[in-house]
């Protein structure tokens, strides 16, 4: 069944609901208000903090924006790039070019004028729509890309380079086109992360959006009385299809934008949010914040949040161990996924699991998993070797890449993930590392997670990357950079102490104090640090000798 039906359903069924609040707390500081005072802002004040759809307006919008595009040209197997912040229109945008049979082609918000045309090219877009956030950067290539494409402007005062989504969609049909969609049929090009280079476009089927919405209610059983708050960027898989247990569920949804801890606290507090998904960051924020006292749960109604996941990144068992410190009764899931597994779930602790935090978990609902050597034989239980998932939510292929494809897919459908990982005797899988992550030093394999997971365990270190470096001797060296919390202060000699509990291989060699870098998904730029200090460490060398 095309997730374009289960839309279509709520707002049948439930079409005054809510279904979509977007909160802005960076436009009004909230923070400060008394809830009378939160209240009397709500019901006399119309600065757009705070938007709200029901589900058969979110279905109508979706409709009004097919029949534009319908009446623009575009049909089935047609791209529509989205170039959008998280708002209210993001996912009415995404669904309404789903009803036209067309492929939804989400956009990361952080790429630069080249990244955008270079996924645009790639993915063969005929209608680009972005936001005001996008003006200067979609202007610097508008003479190029709008040669042979399409430019909306979700907003006010459009700039003469676009047109109005505004404006076009307003006199469009609220009925939704007459297109037949099976579950062959292609439904979206995601993007790979691009942090080893320009992004891969992944090409998905309706089948495996559909798989992915069934994915997540299965594994967190969101029920009509739930309240998802969401976060992260919507173009990436992660957080949309975290949202579709709320579309399967009827349920609604919070799009927070922002994600200072009072902000999430707020959220949650105010919206009665149940569910919350975090990356590793805003969940060792929001300890740190609780640790300094800067924050008081006590001062949040809080009760009704039942689950915090995480997915995205390894997860220390250090800070799982301390927010149930704070929060006892959460459950608590951690998720694995990637873009070409239609995002999170292939892999998954369960709530019931908690006892085994440390590993990413057991396959998914629907999904097989296996750990091959090089030769992709599976290898013995216990033994290191690259992860590899098989299920419904495979992608298609790389779009235009069968080389790509070939390096990455086998004829009977398995997907190396190019994650290092192994599985104990009770059948969890445990994350070790990215396959080119992987430092050799002395002919002893190094995984940098494994010291990350340690480090993290350090009270002074807020965040920590390990990556290798060049040496002579050993050919690399593991050298960890260590982002400080506020108000901390450490030296070299500290973590070089802490770190005697480690295996003598495994400790790092070198210490960096520094800012670790992660994208818009929560994940170590290890290219960025290895380019930035494997120069640095050159340079080191050339001086000693």
């Amino acid at each position: 069944m095309p997730i374009t039906e289960l839309l279509a359903r709520n707002a049948k069924e439930h079409g005054d609901e809510i279904a979509l609040v977007e909160l802005n707390p960076m436009i009004k500081d909230i923070r400060r208000m008394t809830w009378r005072e939160y209240d009397l802002i709500q019901s006399e004040s119309d600065e757009p903090y705070r938007r709200e759809i029901t589900w058969r307006i979110f279905d109508e919008k979706a409709n009004r924006f097919a029949n534009m595009l319908i009446g623009r040209g575009i049909q089935k197997g047609d791209k529509v790039g989205i170039l959008l912040m998280n708002c209210l229109e993001w996912l009415p945008i995404y669904f309404g070019v789903l009803k036209t049979g067309a492929l939804a082609v989400p956009l990361n918000f952080r790429y630069a004028p080249d990244e955008i045309e270079y996924c645009v090219n790639l993915a063969e877009v005929d209608i680009l729509v972005f936001g005001p956030e996008f003006i200067g950067r979609v202007e610097e290539i508008a003479d190029r890309i709008a040669e042979h494409r399409l430019l909306f402007y979700v907003g006010e005062n459009c700039p003469t380079f676009a047109e109005s989504y505004n404006s076009h969609t307003a006199d469009c049909s609220s009925v939704a086109p007459d297109i037949k969609l099976t579950d062959d049929d292609y439904a979206a090009i995601y993007f790979s992360s691009g942090t080893t280079g320009f992004p891969k476009a992944i090409l998905h089927k309706h089948r495996a959006l559909t798989h992915s919405a069934a994915v997540e209610q299965k594994h967190h059983g969101q029920t009509k009385d739930d309240v998802f708050l969401c976060i992260p960027p919507l173009y990436h898989t992660g957080a949309k299809m975290h949202w579709f247990g709320s579309l399967v569920s009827c349920s609604k949804a919070v799009l927070l934008k922002g994600i200072r801890p009072e902000f999430i606290l707020d959220a949650v507090s105010r919206e009665k949010c149940t569910i919350v998904w975090l990356l590793v960051p805003w969940a060792q924020d929001i300890l740190d914040a609780l640790d300094r006292g800067e924050l008081k749960a006590e001062d949040y109604e809080l009760s009704q949040w039942r689950l915090m996941h995480i997915g995205a990144q390894p997860v220390p068992r250090s800070l799982i161990r301390h927010w149930r410190d704070y929060f006892p009764e959460h459950a608590y899931d951690t998720n694995y996924g990637l873009s070409e597994s239609i995002g999170p779930g292939c892999v998954h602790l369960g709530v019931e699991n908690i006892d085994h935090v440390g590993a990413i978990g057991v396959p998914g609902y629907g999904w097989e998993c296996k750990i091959v050597d090089e030769q992709r034989q599976e290898v013995s239980q216990g033994e290191v070797g690259e992860l590899a998932v098989r299920g419904p939510g495979v992608m298609v292929c790389y779009y235009h890449d069968e080389k790509a494809t070939d390096e990455v897919m086998d004829a009977e459908g398995w997907l190396y993930t190019g994650d290092m990982a192994k599985q104990d005797g009770e059948g969890f899988y445990y994350l070790v590392d990215r396959k080119k992550d992987v430092i050799i030093s002395g002919g002893e394999n190094i995984y940098p997670v494994q010291i990350e997971d340690f480090i993290h365990g350090f009270d002074p270190v807020n965040d920590v990357a390990v990556i290798g470096l060049a040496d002579k001797r050993l050919g690399e060296i593991a050298a960890a950079i260590i982002e400080i919390k506020k108000g901390f202060t450490c030296t070299e000699e500290e973590v070089q102490e802490f770190c005697k509990k480690l295996p003598k291989y495994k400790r790092p060699r070198k210490i960096i104090f520094a800012e670790v870098p992660r994208n818009a998904t929560g994940k170590i730029e290890k290219p960025k640090l290895r380019e930035t200090y494997g120069a640095m460490n050159l340079v080191e060398k050339e001086n000693e000798g």
